[in-house]
């Protein structure tokens, strides 16, 4: 049975820079000083007006096409992780897929708000791994909240960015490397504390929707600071166990970016290293479905991963969703 290996992977930000100094003189206030000290976070990367989500998913994947030496051609299957979509319908997907020329892939989308690349990581190998015509399949993580953002909501507009990552996951008969497990759970009682509750068949886009901004994000009720960090810890035990691996045994954990506290926290309950989370939220600000592969990437590039490596995705969203995903790279 072919496994699925991660043979490459590609990111695109905006060219817009906005530091935390552009808060301070929207909101009348220091906020830069409680974001490095609290999130790490210095600038953030935003779409221009005339950029959408398709193109951030476009770019990273080219990238990503690039890296990995195929065509577009090649891609029999193009899984797309966003909760800030194109359109309401059809997929973000099935555009990206016509302006890659991606003629023979097919496409969908899948929502689990920020757990969703790691979500879509978990399809992807489970369709390589079932069914022998799926050889090659890209998923693309992408987030494009700057649209969502009330910019006087000071809870949300100075945390979210944009941006875009991929990875092509390929059919491999390898038993060293590729997917070796995955996790997928929800506590679905948080639905309604956070989100963007209006623009759906729940509550359709009216004048008076949008004069109460109920089209934007919002955190309606404060999460449980220690959610994170306990789900987290309990996920990446229960990885270990099934892949006969201790937590130290893994080289670098990717986890969602907006909180370093529950990052460190989590890896102080396993006896982790801190320095083995990489993080780009310090350039980035948090970029949902797309922070994962972004800080994937990135590691990449640093060399802080080499082939044979044990490594650990673990994604959070709003819902509240999270999954879990161990690959030996």
């Amino acid at each position: 049975m072919p496994n699925a290996v991660i043979a490459a992977s590609g990111v695109y930000v905006p060219e817009r820079v906005v530091p935390n100094s552009y808060f301070n003189d929207l909101l009348g206030e220091d906020v830069d000083t409680w974001l490095v000290q609290n999130l790490t976070i210095r600038e953030r990367r935003w779409c221009s007006e005339t950029e959408s989500t398709a193109d951030l998913c476009e770019k990273a994947a080219r990238l990503t096409l690039t890296n990995a030496a195929i065509s577009p051609e090649e891609i029999d299957l193009l899984i797309i992780a966003t909760d800030t979509p194109e359109y309401i319908s059809p997929s973000t997907a099935s555009v990206v897929q016509h302006r890659l020329g991606a003629k023979h892939a097919g496409t969908f989308d899948i929502n689990t708000a920020c757990a969703g690349f790691v979500t879509a990581l978990d399809i992807a190998a489970k369709y390589i791994r079932s069914d022998e015509q799926y050889e090659n399949v890209l998923v693309v993580g992408a987030y494009a909240m700057s649209k969502y953002l009330d910019l006087h909501d000071k809870k949300t507009v100075t945390l979210f960015a944009d941006g875009a990552g991929a990875a092509l996951l390929q059919a491999g008969k390898t038993t060293e490397r590729g997917f070796l497990a995955s996790e997928l759970l929800t506590e679905g009682q948080y639905h309604d504390w956070m989100g963007i509750y209006a623009g759906g068949t729940r509550e359709p886009i009216t004048e008076k929707v949008i004069l109460q901004k109920d089209h934007l994000l919002k955190f309606v009720r404060k999460f449980p600071k220690e959610l994170n960090a306990e789900m987290w810890t309990k996920m990446i035990r229960s990885l270990c166990a099934r892949v006969n691996a201790n937590p130290n045994d893994v080289a670098q954990y990717f986890f969602t970016q907006i909180n370093i506290n529950s990052i460190w926290q989590t890896l102080d309950n396993l006896g982790v290293a801190r320095a083995r989370a990489h993080t780009v939220m310090d350039r980035f600000g948090y970029t949902g479905s797309a922070c994962i592969p972004m800080a994937f990437h990135d590691a990449l590039e640093q060399g802080k991963i080499k082939r044979g490596d044990l490594i650990v995705f673990i994604g959070s969203g709003g819902g509240l969703a999270f999954a879990s995903a161990a690959f030996r790279y």
